[in-house]
This record gives C-alpha cells, structure tokens and sequence, in this order.
C-alpha cells in the first residue's frame, strides 16, 4: 500500500477534536468530514493536517466554512467518484464508488450495489459500544484497496 492515499472519514464531531483522532488524522491525504461539525475553527484546522471535504449537517446551520462546503457534494479522487451528506437516506448512489454519511453516530461499512458506504460514527459522541470512532480508506489507481473503522 505504500503508493496507496489514505482518506480519513470523520462525522459529528460537534466542535471537539480530541488529541487522539487528531493524533490518527496525521499523515491523511484527503479528510472527507461527513457533517455537524459545528465549529468553523476546527475545520480551519482540519484543513492544516490534509486537504478537506466537508457537508453541512444538521446542527451546521449557523456556520460559515466557506465555499465547497453544502449539504451534498459528488468529487473524484484518485479515480474514485464519491458522494457525501449527512443523511445516507439522500445520498443519490448512482454513479459513484463511494458514498459518505454520518448523523447516527453509529460507524458501519457496506456494499450497496458497486458503491462501498461509510459512516464513520462520531469521535465525540458515539452511540454504539465501539466508543470513538472512525473510518479509514486507502485507493489506489481507482480501486478500493481497504476500508476500516478506527477505535479511538
């Protein structure tokens, strides 16, 4: 994997990044934010670790992050077509490889179809018994290489 480029997907961090996830999103390449944020400073700092993707969540609505940052975007990266909102209920799945939510604060992954979701829980306020979590996902030459959900 050594010319793999990782994503690290994060979601519901509601104006907390904690040492650790900070300490695991070092080294991404890409952080794609799947919504609530909620603090336009960390996504600042986000963008100092790795460039970002983000979407407006439900608790997002006072927040000024700039612009690229609605309530659903589509991008290509490495190949890959990908598509984020905070709900997985309004992701449109066609034509694309990987489809991003969050909302639950619950992390899973699965097939839909051709397209690999992922929702990568909350590192602040989990709602399942895996604690803090979230996704990653290294690509290469448009493939899917692994994803996985992180423990923090």
């Amino acid at each position: 994997m050594r010319d793999a480029k990782r994503i690290d997907i994060i979601s519901d961090t509601h104006g907390h990044l904690s040492s650790r996830l900070l300490q695991e999103l070092a080294g991404a390449d890409l952080i794609v934010h799947a919504g609530d944020m909620t603090s336009e400073s960390d996504y600042f700092e986000l963008a100092t670790i790795a460039p970002i993707k983000a979407v407006l969540g439900n608790n997002d609505y006072f927040y000024d992050y700039g612009p690229g940052v609605e309530r659903t975007i589509r991008f290509e990266y490495e190949g890959l077509r990908f598509t984020v909102n905070h709900y997985q209920e309004r992701l449109q799945l066609m034509g694309v490889d990987v489809a991003v939510c969050g909302h639950t604060h619950r992390s899973k992954i699965m097939r839909l179809g051709a397209c690999t979701l992922v929702n990568p829980g909350s590192p602040t306020y989990p709602r399942d018994d895996r604690g803090p979590t979230m996704a990653r996902m290294f690509v290469m030459d448009g493939t899917i290489v692994s994803t996985k959900i992180i423990s923090l």
